[in-house]
């Protein structure tokens, strides 16, 4: 499951493109995936066949956990099944299972499997993870020479350090947690809110992904400070300006967004903030986020770069971002990096 945002923890699988048997070419669609922010489709960064899907449309899987298992031939596929019924029936592992352009063919045990997963000898068909795979170029190691101790015998990157000679970094043992002082005896306990009872012949119904972000961001917003400024603007000129460019499609949404990016370009600070207490961090880049409506909540795509591009690109880019939007298709970075967030002005527009 690929972290889609910043914020994401988990992800729905909405839908699969691919069957199980399926071949599929690196950078083919596979699986429509719901985030906190959109339903985005997700590609396989790999060639291979699809083995086995771990999780079904419907279901929900924690961000880094196996949803599908790719393998490399035809010969591949049976080992594959064989490891998605060991992953389905909940024998004990170390550890998640890495992203590979393979299955791993797990070896026929010929005892019981214990919790740690047993070596595989060298010579044999061990898969690599992509990150070994790497250091093994890199340091110039027969991977064919390794022995591999992940799971199924899948040659992690400490295997090829080992191989190669590189001795493993220490690891720094925690600081103990000091030991909780007992609260003073006058302090009175924090009470907690009321949850409220149920309403007897009420339904309920869990958020969505999306929904579950806007509560969340709603609730936050609670803790910044906020003030209205107000002045009267004569716009003479700009209705002016909107009569002559509407006909080439370009909207008073588009407008305002750009007036707004100049505006952030003049006053630097305002494109700042302050997330520390102690510095402020100035944008590089002047991006406009604006409020749009979809299907089930709300999302903010955001015109990048507002301040350098004429009204012309900025409308048809602007039109690009709405329609990808309502269509539950933006990237990450087309919703989730603006600087200043503006409302639709749907009555202008």
């Amino acid at each position: 499951m690929p972290a889609l945002s910043s914020t994401m923890t988990e992800g729905k699988i909405v839908s699969w493109a691919a069957a199980e048997g399926d071949r599929v070419t690196k950078g083919d669609a596979v699986v429509v995936v719901e985030s906190d922010k959109a339903d985005m489709d997700v590609e396989t960064f790999y060639d291979g066949i699809v083995a086995a899907v771990l999780v079904p449309a419907g279901e929900t899987a924690p961000v880094g956990a196996p949803i599908a298992l790719l393998a490399e031939s035809e010969e591949d596929v049976a080992l594959a099944v064989a490891q998605a019924k060991a992953l389905s029936s909940g024998q004990p592992q170390q550890q998640a299972p890495a992203p590979s352009d393979a299955a791993a063919p797990p070896p026929p045990p010929a005892a019981p499997v214990a919790a740690a997963p047993a070596p595989v000898a060298a010579g044999t068909k061990g898969v690599a993870t992509p990150q070994a795979k790497k250091l093994a170029k890199q340091h110039r190691v027969d991977l064919a020479k390794v022995t591999g101790t992940g799971q199924f015998g899948r040659i992690t990157p400490a295997d090829v350090e080992a191989a190669a000679g590189i001795q493993p970094k220490p690891k720094v043992a925690p600081t103990p947690a000091a030991a909780p002082v007992a609260a003073a005896s006058s302090v009175k306990a924090v009470p907690q809110a009321a949850v409220l009872p149920p309403v007897p012949g009420a339904t309920v119904v869990p958020f969505t992904a999306m929904q579950a972000a806007v509560s969340k961001n709603m609730v936050e917003s609670l803790s910044v400070p906020a003030f209205r400024v107000g002045y009267p603007i004569l716009t003479d000129k700009l209705d002016a300006l909107y009569e002559k460019v509407k006909p080439k499609g370009v909207t008073m949404t588009v407008l305002l967004a750009k007036a707004a990016a100049m505006a952030l370009a003049q006053h630097p600070v305002v494109n700042a903030s302050c997330r520390d207490g102690t510095s402020f961090t100035y944008n590089s880049s002047i991006n406009i986020a604006v409020a749009v409506s979809i299907d089930g909540g709300l999302i903010t795509p955001v015109l990048e770069q507002a301040d350098k591009l004429d009204i012309y690109l900025l409308s048809q880019k602007w039109k690009e971002l709405v329609k990808k939007a309502r269509a539950k298709q933006l990237q990450p970075n087309e919703y989730n990096s603006g600087h200043l967030l503006c409302p639709t002005w749907a009555c202008l527009v």
